[in-house]
């Protein structure tokens, strides 16, 4: 299914139904971030804000964007904070909702699945990250994915599953080393942190460099 008609869809329940994929990301994040300062955010895919909520606490601005106009509607009216932008648009066409700007840290929760080739998302990233500015990647882990599982959803439809693309771990250090980021960790959260089983969440924290 089409990604922006789908997570419009998906809005009604994202944030009430069991979604262990969603829940463990967050903890991720909050994990990955606590060590790191960081003053502006660039958050892609706010989605229903559920770490906008916590970026918020830590970032004096936040840009937070999404391509479901519907999710962005949520995350609006729980976090009503002049501190966060929410922002509308499409990542594979112009980020004209950068400014300018340069950010200290970009987030990406649950997206790059949706995206086919990592290399422009990456090529604009080196535009808006300061020098030793910092990426985080939080996504389904591809051993996940090999096994079949997607992103999805149950309407009165039937079950929904959205498009999405396998991305391998080199396909991501790759495509950072190619524009600039060094990888500073990389790391994978287990379903009840039960490490006998095949990971659920990836994550990646990457450094732009100085020299880039």
């Amino acid at each position: 299914m089409n990604v922006e008609s789908a997570y419009n869809q998906w809005s009604v329940q994202y944030d009430t139904n069991e979604n262990k994929t969603r829940d463990l990301e967050a903890v991720a994040l909050r994990k990955t971030l606590e060590p790191l300062s960081f003053s502006n955010c660039l958050e892609i895919g706010c989605g229903t804000g559920k770490n906008t909520q916590w970026l918020v606490t830590r970032a004096q601005q936040i840009v937070a964007v999404d391509l479901s106009e519907a999710m962005l509607s949520i995350a609006k009216s729980k976090i009503q904070n002049n501190k966060v932008a929410f922002v509308q648009a499409d990542i594979l066409k112009d980020w004209h909702f950068t400014q300018g700007m340069q950010f200290d840290l970009a987030t990406f929760s649950l997206v790059l699945e949706h995206i086919e080739h990592l290399e422009p998302i990456f090529q604009k990233l080196s535009q808006v990250v300061r020098p030793g500015g910092h990426v985080y990647i939080g996504e389904l882990h591809p051993f996940k994915q090999y096994s079949g599982s997607k992103a999805r959803f149950e309407t009165e439809e039937g079950l929904q599953i959205v498009t999405c693309f396998t991305h391998h771990i080199s396909d991501f250090t790759n495509a950072a080393e190619q524009h600039g980021f060094q990888v500073v960790l990389i790391d994978e959260f287990f379903d009840n942190d039960d490490r006998s089983n095949i990971p659920r969440i990836l994550t990646l924290l990457l450094q732009k460099k100085y020299n880039s």
